[in-house]
């Protein structure tokens, strides 16, 4: 018993990742909802599992609810608060650690948007689309099945796949352009990848991390008595994480994103090229909870056609595992 309270100890640092990381990931603004966060993709124990809360609050001149991020000239003031609730689960799959969530935002935006040549006030409230998301590793250490297993995992080189699903089933109306859900299917398909340099040891661990990917949108038949159409989106994303303590990490943000040219009913408009910088600090607070705050902004918004966004996140997480819950049970009632 003894032995076991030190290996929980040692893994206690392990136990809320994959769900901290999850919850700062889809169906929050486009530098957040494409923009996956630093040490998302760190994997743990099989079964444990996660329940975030994020607040996340966003200026710009795009719609924080639409992926797509597609911006018509003009349009400006865009103000979001998006509340996102979710559920995530790890386990193994043919000797090879996975992860399943599903995630449901939802919140208020409002702004002038400009559509077909006039620029009017806009407001929606309410859930958003929900989204499923599945990744699977292909390339690094097996499955963390027991304990054991936790304490000699390294990642080193380690290669996902990833997909993600929306469903669409968000609150939409179809008399304006500003909405929650998209009244469209979208979802993406990407390859995250963890470059460890250095020891992995808790409060020394470095990472270089990446995540190419596209995303591909279905029409919207009824967007303001119209039809749109997206062309698919390219996205990379790169983190420079490094522990400060074995409680306390910060990471430096990149991303850029190239596509997204929007066409309604016929008329093309501008392709998103934006480039965006963050900062990202997590901190346990407790074996059970973690905290992380974020930041991120885009850079080349000079021009009216140009994505300008701000996004301040805070993500309060609960993780557990019931091995490890049990464990601590009965060490309470010694």
């Amino acid at each position: 018993m003894k032995h076991v309270a030190e290996l929980m100890k040692q893994i206690a640092w392990l136990r809320v990742v994959p769900a901290m990381m999850l919850a700062m990931s889809a169906l929050v603004p486009s530098e957040a909802s494409a923009q996956v966060p630093a040490r998302f993709y760190w994997r743990t124990l099989e079964g444990s599992n996660g329940i975030p809360l994020i607040v996340d609050s966003i200026t710009g001149n795009a719609n924080p609810f639409d992926p797509a991020q597609s911006v018509v000239p003009g349009s400006s003031n865009v103000d979001g608060t998006v509340a996102i609730a979710g559920y995530a689960h790890n386990f193994s799959l043919f000797d090879r650690s996975a992860q399943a969530a599903i995630l449901l935002p939802m919140g208020r935006v409002s702004g002038d948007v400009t559509v077909a040549g006039k620029t009017v006030s806009q407001s929606a409230n309410g859930f958003g689309d929900p989204m499923l998301e599945f990744s699977v590793n292909v390339l690094g250490p097996p499955a963390q099945k027991n304990l054991p297993d936790v304490l000699r995992y390294e990642p080193g080189f380690s290669v996902d796949l990833l997909a993600d699903l929306a469903l669409p089933i968000g609150e939409y109306d179809s008399s304006q352009s500003l909405n929650l859900g998209q009244n469209r299917w979208y979802g993406r398909v990407g390859m995250p990848v963890i470059w460890q340099l250095g020891a992995w040891v808790p409060g020394r661990r470095t990472t270089l991390e990446f995540l190419p990917a596209v995303w591909l949108f279905g029409n919207n038949n009824d967007f303001v008595g119209q039809t749109l159409k997206t062309d698919p989106l390219f996205q990379l994303d790169a983190h420079l994480t490094r522990d400060f303590t074995e409680h306390f990490w910060g990471s430096l943000d990149g991303s850029w994103y190239n596509g997204a040219k929007q066409t309604i009913d016929g008329v093309e408009g501008n392709k998103r090229n934006d480039l965006a910088f963050g900062l990202t600090l997590g901190y346990q607070v407790n074996d059970n909870l973690n905290l992380t705050f974020g930041y991120m902004s885009t850079v080349n918004d000079s021009a009216p056609s140009d994505l300008s966004m701000d996004r301040f996140m805070i993500t309060l997480v609960y993780g557990w595992h019931p091995l490890i819950e049990g464990s601590k049970r009965l060490k309470s009632e010694q």
